[in-house]
């Protein structure tokens, strides 16, 4: 929205934008002059993420980026350090091997990190921390040959998992935010889950065919390897249909076996794309009460400052929730106005009050631009140099949708001042650099210390 923010948010932001204006100034009066429209925002840090398992492990290196003209929010400066906690206290009663996916563990703390998690969890955190768990289980039944963990032994891995995560940074309740308990590493209701019963049930060749390199973008249209997973773990399923939810089981056993096929590395790839495919189907958001908002925009609006300023107090709450992809935006959108609509609100308030997609994700900086996330996979990044980065579209002022009506909310029109509504984001993916309307975030972290 472009109206003026509420009171209370607006002292949070005068906060965090004299922290701004003081860090440029220090380091300004440190290092003279730098050209901050040509430069990263960073945290630098003296110690690198990584295991206590080896000691010759490398920190995680961020993939080349085409840099382009950039926007920074903080100019470079020496602020929270990402250090490990201490050594991690493991069981010895898990079998895993954690030896063996130490690479892909650093991924998941990275992008789990502490105080990003909670707003990360649906779009970054979860996804990994799922395909970690599946990763971990598949690499040892490669000595095993089981792909479950035993009731005994599971709530025993949960915890070293857990804690290896945290040595390194990540969220300390990663399993409630995440919603995962031991019972997702257990055998559950699926009949087969030893390797030699799978081998003979699965049509190999036609699942590792449709999974073993995936295209994202074409997956979501086209779900080849989810259509081929899905076919395997009905066949696998067929001898115990009389349990619910068994087919969902098995197909957790049928990621776990293909993960097993694959390099870890490239198992974390495929099951994040799979995954991102379900993701951006649904709103994450909980829509508050809104009676305050039908008092004032329902059915005739007398007044539409009052409207607005209703509405705008309204998502408010929305924008403390989490971090959104552009794809989750249009769905919330027409989530909203359907329950808007349903509360007695027929006029078009996204177009009156000029209410923009960007604006149901969690605000950024000093501009209250809203922060949405690319719709393609992705990970949090870290290294010696800039920190804790990740990016986001802070200037996609693409009109939020409005149902044509109440009896069609799926139908969608959009406001005269919009452009075409994205099928993706304008920056897809690290590969493919940055673009100018892209913000290379990281000083969030600020944000979350200092207010």
């Amino acid at each position: 929205m472009d109206r003026v923010r509420t009171s209370n948010y607006r002292h949070l932001m005068l906060r965090f934008t004299l922290l701004l204006l003081l860090v440029q100034l220090t380091y300004y009066f440190t290092f003279g002059y730098v050209d901050i429209y040509e430069s990263y925002s960073t945290i630098i840090s003296s110690n690198i993420p990584r295991l206590n398992i080896k000691e010759s492990q490398s920190p995680v290196e961020p993939p080349d980026l085409d840099h382009q003209r950039v926007l920074p929010l903080l100019a470079p400066s020496p602020l929270m350090p990402f250090t490990n906690v201490g050594v991690p206290k493991l069981s010895g009663k898990c079998p895993l091997n954690f030896s063996n996916v130490e690479s892909i563990i650093t991924t998941t703390a990275v992008d789990c990190w502490g105080p990003l998690a909670p707003y990360l969890a649906n779009v970054v955190c979860c996804p990994q921390l799922d395909a970690t768990i599946n990763i971990l289980i598949a690499q040892s039944s490669l000595s095993s040959g089981n792909l479950t963990i035993n009731d005994m032994h599971a709530k025993y891995c949960l915890s070293d998992i857990t804690q290896l995560l945290e040595t390194q940074g990540s969220y300390n309740h990663l399993p409630e935010i995440c919603a995962i308990n031991p019972t997702n590493l257990t055998r559950t209701s699926c009949p087969l889950v030893d390797l030699r019963d799978i081998e003979n049930t699965l049509n190999n060749s036609r699942v590792i065919e449709s999974c073993k390199i995936i295209d994202p973008v074409k997956e979501c249209g086209n779900k080849v390897c989810e259509s081929a997973i899905m076919h395997a773990a009905v066949n696998m399923a067929s001898k115990n249909y009389g349990v619910p939810d068994v087919i969902d089981d098995c197909k957790k056993i049928v990621v776990r076996w293909l993960a097993r096929k694959l390099e870890p590395s490239d198992a974390s790839k495929v099951l994040r794309g799979v995954s991102s495919c379900k993701i951006n189907k649904v709103c994450p958001l909980v829509f508050p009460d809104m009676s305050n908002v039908s008092k004032e925009c329902g059915k005739v609006i007398n007044n539409q400052t009052t409207c607005c300023d209703a509405l705008e107090h309204y998502f408010t709450q929305l924008q403390d929730q989490s971090f959104i992809t552009n794809l989750q935006a249009i769905s919330c959108a027409s989530s909203l106005a359907a329950s808007l609509q349903k509360a007695n609100v027929t006029l078009n308030v996204y177009d009156i009050c000029r209410v923009k997609l960007k604006d149901f994700s969690l605000q950024v900086g000093s501009q209250d631009s809203g922060c949405l996330f690319p719709s393609l996979p992705f990970d949090v990044t870290y290294d010696q140099t800039s920190g804790i980065d990740f990016r986001c579209d802070l200037n996609d002022n693409v009109a939020a949708p409005w149902p044509r009506s109440s009896s069609n909310p799926s139908r969608f029109t959009c406001s005269s001042n919009s452009t075409d509504l994205p099928a993706l984001p304008k920056a897809t993916s690290y590969q493919k650099g940055l673009q100018d309307n892209v913000f290379f975030i990281s000083t969030l972290l600020m944000l979350a210390m200092f207010i």
